[in-house]
């Protein structure tokens, strides 16, 4: 078991990250809240001793995608319809570009997350996601494609 000092040193170092990774993901405040609660349940339960803060980083980050990916894909969560919600402590551009962001599908969401947002390259991305390096630049490209299409103004079936 982790002492207490780790524990609030991971949870002031990562959990916005977490927050940030999770909602980029699931598009809900309440079930990235949930994320990030069950990664740091598993943080705890699980213990890991890691080489270097990157690697604890790499861990927390993989273990929440997957938690998203599994909530995404879970019956509950197609069956369910969310409430709309507005964002009101950002910008309006900001505000723009974060719903069109949410807008993609979550594939391109990530990638889009991870090297935007949390500033890793393609090849740490590609290790995190498990995924080829060609995958994750065809994902950033079509991403960025889209993109630049819903902030015209055209709508995509996406």
């Amino acid at each position: 078991m982790k002492q207490e000092t780790e524990i609030q040193h991971i949870i002031d170092t990562y959990a916005s990250t977490l927050f940030r990774t999770a909602f980029a993901l699931l598009k809900n405040r309440d079930d990235a809240e949930d994320a990030v609660q069950e990664t740091l349940l598993r943080y705890l339960r699980k213990a890991p001793e890691f080489a270097s803060p990157t690697h604890e980083k790499a861990w927390l980050l993989r273990v929440i995608i997957n938690l998203c990916k599994n909530h995404l894909t879970s019956c509950w969560f197609r069956r369910r319809t969310d409430l709309s919600v507005e964002i009101p402590a950002l910008e309006a551009e900001e505000r723009l570009l974060l719903e069109a962001v949410l807008k993609l599908p979550q594939s391109y969401r990530s990638v889009i997350h991870l090297h935007y947002y949390e500033g890793y390259s393609v090849n740490e991305i590609s290790q995190l996601l498990q995924y080829p390096v060609s995958t994750v630049t065809t994902r950033l490209s079509r991403a960025r494609k889209r993109l630049a299409l819903l902030l015209k103004g055209e709508d995509l079936l996406v």
